[in-house]
């Protein structure tokens, strides 16, 4: 970086917004796309960010026109870098202010519906009795950047996802594999099989995930490349109403084995196929840049503990 620049940050304010617009234009690699998800519109994006540039000296973005994806230039790339961890930084103060108005502590957790049912009442049980008057938040979430976003912002204090991409941000602590199986129903054909396997599903009905969930997607692309054809007769991003369907007799499904060993339906049973198509592991993750406090660490602690029970 110049001496000029070096003086400019010295004795002009950063926008913290035209630091977001870089991060989200490199995220999205679009100037509208990264408006649509700050809540501004593409040309207010574009002079928040040549704001900062003419200030700093460098441009940020190799603009290709048209429809070509926006990409990072070297100096872009630090920007970039040092935004990410600035924003988190500024983020978490937020959100430890917000905590500090409040007398009782609240511990904020974002769990996909599986571990909110499979793992976390035992768990608080066990946090209960060694902090009492801590509250819990159970947040529902889903996958991918966004998740891991609200962690690095301080939203939530911790979050357990499914194989979270890697980010400096980010502690991930791997606690459980959770393999697919397929659920059906006791009195169906495949229940009967000998010899399970994933292309008993070749041609049947099935039950299935939406496709904003990455490992649905995953899991149809694998069937795919193994010559399985599943007919996919209806879709829900509720596990309660997935058990339903199939206990209704409406397909099979494709699930968890969490999720499939508790099943809340007599009448459902699962299968543990011989070969694996899709590896899929939990993990619990919380800010590498924010110290614990005593009752997320013993929170963490419960979790872990009832997660390899």
């Amino acid at each position: 970086m110049s001496v000029r620049s070096t003086e400019l940050i010295e004795t002009q304010r950063v926008d913290l917004r035209a630091l977001r617009a870089v991060v989200a234009v490199a995220d999205e690699g679009s100037f509208r796309q990264a408006g649509d998800v700050l809540g501004y519109t593409q040309s207010a994006i574009s002079h928040q960010i040549a704001t900062l540039e003419r200030s700093l000296g460098h441009e940020f973005f190799h603009r290709p026109g048209g429809r070509g994806k926006v990409v990072l230039t070297p100096a872009g790339e630090a920007v970039y870098r040092r935004a990410r961890r600035a924003l988190s930084e500024v983020d978490a103060l937020e959100a430890d202010l917000a905590q500090a108005g409040h007398e009782r502590t609240v511990i904020r957790v974002g769990v996909t519906q599986t571990m909110a049912t499979e793992v976390m009442p035992a768990a608080l049980r066990a946090f209960r009795e060694v902090h009492p008057d801590v509250g819990v938040v159970l947040s529902d979430v889903t996958e991918g950047e966004a998740v891991l976003n609200s962690v690095a912002r301080g939203r939530v204090d911790l979050v357990l996802t499914t194989d979270p991409d890697p980010d400096e941000r980010i502690v991930a602590i791997p606690i459980i594999d959770d393999p697919f199986v397929i659920l059906t129903r006791r009195d169906s054909l495949l229940a009967a099989s000998d010899d399970p396997a994933f292309a008993l599903l070749d041609g049947q009905e099935v039950v299935a995930w939406t496709r904003r969930w990455r490992y649905q997607t995953d899991l149809e692309e694998a069937w795919s490349r193994l010559g399985i054809a599943p007919k996919i007769v209806y879709r829900t991003d509720d596990n309660l109403a997935l058990q339903r369907l199939v206990a209704a007799g409406l397909g099979h499904a494709c699930i968890g084995m969490l999720t499939a060993r508790h099943a809340v339906e007599p009448s459902l049973t699962w299968l543990t196929p011989r070969e694996p198509i899709r590896f899929r592991r939990y993990h619990l993750c919380y800010s590498s840049q924010r110290p614990l406090m005593a009752p997320v660490a013993a929170l963490v602690s419960a979790i872990r503990s009832q997660a390899s029970a």
